[in-house]
């Protein structure tokens, strides 16, 4: 059974730094790209930034520079470093794991998830 749970999330100062992670086990990590979504209150879930098989990462405008995914993948686990926290990054972080190459309804394009962590940023 393919879990992924996140952690590190909670109550922070902006500015930061916050470091997330994802464990996941079920599956074989090396072989899934992975992504970072994050669902502010009444927001869609928002893709922000994603990891190749290969480590090749992107990111959406509004975090490069700040954010940075990597993956462990001895370890099986994804990060998300995250710097200069502003509170617009108040949201529930989630992982997901193996992208689909297929459309599946309410899937956000990814296999697997994980719950989420939250994180409030305050000023």
């Amino acid at each position: 059974q393919v879990q992924l749970v996140e952690s590190g999330g909670g109550s922070v100062q902006a500015v930061g730094p916050l470091k997330l992670s994802c464990a996941a086990s079920g599956y074989i990590f090396d072989n899934c790209n992975m992504a970072w979504y994050r669902q502010a209150p009444g927001n869609e879930r928002e893709l922000f930034s994603r990891i190749s098989t290969f480590s090749t990462t992107h990111y959406v405008d509004s975090v490069k520079g700040r954010f940075t995914i990597s993956r462990d993948n001895a370890n099986n686990t994804l990060y998300l470093q995250v710097d200069r926290l502003t509170t617009d990054a108040t949201a529930r972080y989630y992982c997901a794991a193996c992208k689909l190459t297929r459309y599946i309804a309410g899937s956000y394009g990814y296999e697997h998830w994980g719950q989420g962590t939250q994180v409030t940023v305050s000023s």
